[in-house]
This record gives structure tokens, C-alpha cells and sequence, in this order.
């Protein structure tokens, strides 16, 4: 006979998922109702405004889909893209060669723009792809890559996407809730994020937002979307006045999505972003203090996701088991070209906070002077105390 489900407790510091807000698991407990009850259908309407807000967006279909991250991007690619279509794709990381790999799959001839991870795609890249391809359908990029802890800079992309009379197309899964997404300010067509990074909820929905003119992309299309359960022109009948039965929806997880926004809109949307950004530069000072080398270059730094290069010498593994056993702190290995080679630490959402901050440098530290590494952990919590006293920089 099976025992009673009891996980030991753990502090999530990785890629995602990130830490549940109490508030957020209370929410979850609350007594189901039917997904076409006209209660529940006032509280889509009102997570849907939530989502609108802390998106930065006017975008009417903005809706939340059922599944991960992963199933945002493949609802956009699914819905925009027809077999034969161009689509440009930025590549400086994971997520950039999956949405390669998801755009084949719809049938898409795929350009590649690349940059080597750990940089960013540079717009003139962006701009001779599309010069050579003037019939390209989309430019996607990775507004926060996972894998490398890169922010995108967007302005000058869309400029360029959209003087092509392309669609711009974002990977917001580590943006939302984390640093601004502006989606109506940069221009940006659609977007696809997941509720358990910043939003700091369980993993199990994907919002997206697209724009009039990605939805009258959809609405003229010549094919069939490919997906059933991710057909857009379908589910956002659902989430319209129209209330047309799709597929029965995720009802806790929408119960905790509304919970978390609700989080984020108390405290206020550009507060929240200065939270993840005053405790991201803290930890960045912390770990450099202590004679860590970060991988990305301070301009184009995540906040609330940072890569830290691995000493030489120090096995990887080791050290994050360590953390596991000693602290019930979890961090992130290495993905693709960069396993074994760094450490992704995130500061998302719940977590990001001063104390979180305290912990991962004193754990790591202790983990590093096991395996015989000289690290100042005094000097990295003193820089980081330094960092929280100086005011955020717009």
C-alpha cells in the first residue's frame, strides 16, 4: 500500500518551477465549479482583465491555454503558421531551436538568425534576414531566454518586423510578471508565456496575447489549424461573450492564475518589476563579490534569472546535490551547449525577495568550499546588502 504523499520541502530556486504564493495554493483549494457556471465565467472575465494588466496590453484575446509554457508557443505557431510559410526565427539559446523545431513542424520553411549563447540577436541580423526573405510570415524571438539568463531587447525588432509588414512574435514564458513586456508599446503580435515562473503558480496554463492583426491572420487562413485542443478560432469563442464548449477547462489552475495576478496587481505592476530587478542586481553583485563570473553581459542580464559559470574544476552535479541535502535549495543545471558549463538561479516571482538572496550565496558558498573552491561569502552578502541600499534605476 501506498503511503501518504509527503514530498520533502524544498526552496525553488531553478528555471521554474518557482515557489507557490500561499495565497496562490489557497486559492487551489477552493470548491470546484462547472466551466460553463455563470460564476466561473465572471471570474474568467476577470482573469482575463488581470492578464490584460500585468501583460501591459489592450489586446482583447488574451486568454490563458490550457498546458505549460511549451504549449503557448506551439498555440501561436500553430495558429499563425500554414504549411509553406516563411517564419524567421532568432536562435541564441533553447527555447530560440525549439521554436525552430515547432514552426517545421507546422510545415514552415525556417530561417535561422543566430547568435551564440549567451548573447543577444542583433537587430541588423534581423534585418538582412529579411531583406532576403520580404515573403517571411513572422520573426520570433526569445524575450527571456531560460537556457542563458538573455534579455532580448525588442524596440528595434519590431521596428525593423513590422516595416517588413511581418508579424513579431515573443517568448515571454521567464518575462511575465518578471521585467516589463510592453506588449502594445514595442508592437508586439502575439506572445505566449506560463504561469510557473514570476507568476509564481504551478505549472499548467499558457497565457498568450495576440493582436487584431495576428487574429485576422487566423480568421483568413487557408488550412485548417493543425491542432484541435489548440485551435484559437475555437477556445477564444470560450472565452468570448460567445461561451461556445471547447474543452472542459483547467479550473483550479485558473482559480490560481487569477490568485496570482490579483499578487501582482496589489502590489502594483512596475513595483513588482522593481522588485525582481533590485533583488536580481543584488544577487549579481553577491556572486560576483564572492569571485563567481556571470555569463551574460551586465546590459543584457535577467533579473530574475541568472546564469553563474561553473569553476573549473567543480563538479556540477555535486554541488546542486548539496544544496538539495544540505539547504532544500534547488537550482538549475545547464542546457544544450551550456550543460555542465553554468548554474541558473532564478529569482521569480515569490521568491524574488532579500532572503532568498541571503540563502543562495551562503548554500552556495558552503557547497563550493566542499569541493576545495576559495569563495568570500562575507564579501558577496555585504555586496549584496550594498546593492539593496542604492534606489532602482529606470
Amino acid at each position: 500500500m501506498k503511503t501518504e504523499l509527503n514530498p520533502p520541502e524544498r526552496t525553488l530556486m531553478g528555471p521554474g518551477p518557482s515557489d507557490v504564493h500561499p495565497r496562490v495554493l489557497r486559492a487551489m483549494t477552493t470548491p470546484l465549479l462547472g466551466h460553463l457556471d455563470p460564476a466561473f465565467l465572471t471570474l474568467m472575465n476577470e482573469t482575463m482583465e488581470l492578464l490584460r494588466e500585468v501583460y501591459q496590453t489592450n489586446h482583447q484575446v488574451t486568454i490563458p491555454m490550457s498546458g505549460t509554457g511549451s504549449a503557448g508557443m506551439e498555440t501561436i505557431f500553430v495558429n499563425l503558421v500554414e504549411p509553406g510559410d516563411t517564419v524567421i526565427v532568432g536562435v541564441n539559446g533553447l527555447f530560440g531551436t525549439r521554436m525552430v523545431d515547432v514552426a517545421e513542424r507546422c510545415g514552415a520553411t525556417v530561417v535561422s538568425v543566430s547568435a551564440d549563447w549567451g548573447d543577444t540577436i542583433e537587430p541588423a541580423a534581423i534585418e538582412k534576414a529579411l531583406e532576403e526573405h520580404p515573403q517571411a510570415k513572422l520573426v520570433a524571438v526569445v524575450h527571456a531566454e531560460t537556457s542563458t539568463g538573455v534579455r532580448q531587447p525588442l524596440q528595434q525588432i519590431s521596428e525593423i518586423v513590422h516595416r517588413h509588414n511581418s508579424l513579431f512574435v515573443c517568448d515571454m514564458v521567464t518575462s511575465l510578471g518578471g521585467i516589463p513586456t510592453d506588449i502594445d508599446k514595442l508592437q508586439i503580435d502575439a506572445a505566449y508565456s506560463g504561469t510557473q515562473k514570476c507568476l509564481s503558480a504551478p505549472p499548467g496554463l499558457a497565457p498568450v496575447t495576440l493582436s487584431e492583426q495576428a487574429v485576422d491572420v487566423i480568421r483568413n487562413r487557408k488550412t485548417k489549424v493543425q491542432s484541435w485542443y489548440l485551435d484559437l478560432s475555437m477556445i477564444q469563442n470560450y472565452w468570448s461573450d460567445e461561451r461556445s464548449y471547447h474543452h472542459t477547462a483547467p479550473i483550479t489552475m485558473i482559480y490560481a492564475l487569477r490568485e496570482s495576478l490579483r499578487l501582482i496587481t496589489e502590489e502594483g505592476v512596475d513595483q513588482v518589476f522593481d522588485r525582481h530587478k533590485r533583488n536580481g542586481l543584488a544577487l549579481h553583485d553577491g556572486l560576483e563579490a564572492m569571485g563567481l563570473e556571470l555569463l551574460v553581459d551586465k546590459e543584457y542580464r535577467l533579473y530574475q534569472l541568472t546564469s553563474v559559470c561553473i569553476p573549473e574544476g567543480v563538479n556540477d552535479t555535486q554541488v546542486r546535490k548539496d544544496l538539495l541535502d544540505d539547504y532544500g535549495l534547488e537550482i538549475g543545471g545547464g542546457l544544450g551547449e551550456l550543460k555542465g558549463k553554468v548554474w541558473r538561479i532564478g529569482l521569480m516571482g515569490y521568491n524574488a525577495n532579500p532572503n532568498k538572496v541571503t540563502l543562495v550565496l551562503t548554500a552556495l558558498g558552503s557547497a563550493l568550499r566542499k569541493q576545495g573552491v576559495d569563495v568570500n561569502v562575507a564579501a558577496g552578502i555585504e555586496a549584496a546588502d550594498r546593492a539593496f541600499e542604492q534606489p532602482v534605476a529606470k
